[in-house]
């Protein structure tokens, strides 16, 4: 069983496409990625909400996260705006909070944001609000977020890489290849 940070470099290295720019980043994407994959083994759902310019890329990680071919168990993952269309109309933190009941009563087992997208988009005021959350952020530094820049010309092609990287590691975790301990 390999330790996180190793598999991880080997993972970067056996990618065929230039993904080596991940490799200097690793270090920032490990405890993000531990964090998110342990929530999702101890049951939590993950609530994927992203900004608008995004939206094409949550439909791929939920096209993409239970196909059959993954040869594991599924995965609790929603895109937070099907389960509550009405998302972009939270005005106030009493509004984020009744949402916050609605997922603690529909999500026994817990739950998660996955946030994609803009740091001064709206909803990062749901996406800040628990150190648990799973925050890639566009073009802004945020605390225990990735940071991807809008103006990199090849953003849609890491995130994409960035999503095979997160399903390579759930998969590895889970077929106990790997070991999340520090």
């Amino acid at each position: 069983m390999k330790q996180l940070l190793g598999w991880t470099l080997d993972a970067i290295r056996e990618e065929s496409s230039s993904f080596s720019w991940m490799e200097e980043h690793r270090h920032y994407w490990a405890p993000l990625v531990r964090g998110a994959v342990k929530q999702i083994i101890d049951g939590k759902s993950v609530m994927l909400v992203t900004d608008e310019d995004r939206k094409w890329f949550a439909k791929y990680i939920l096209n993409k996260v239970n196909q059959l071919g993954n040869h594991r168990p599924f995965l609790s993952f929603f895109q937070l705006v099907e389960i509550f269309p009405r998302l972009s109309e939270l005005q106030n933190v009493h509004d984020i909070e009744l949402l916050e009941d609605l997922l603690e009563i529909s999500y026994p087992n817990g739950y998660f944001v996955w946030y994609i997208g803009k740091g001064n988009h709206p909803y990062t005021k749901l996406a800040l609000r628990s150190d648990d959350n799973f925050l890639w952020i566009m073009d802004e530094e945020i605390q225990n977020s990735f940071l991807f820049r809008t103006t990199d010309s090849h953003l849609d092609i890491k995130l994409l890489q960035m999503y095979k990287l997160f399903d390579q590691t759930l998969s590895a975790y889970l077929f106990g290849e790997l070991d999340l301990e520090e």
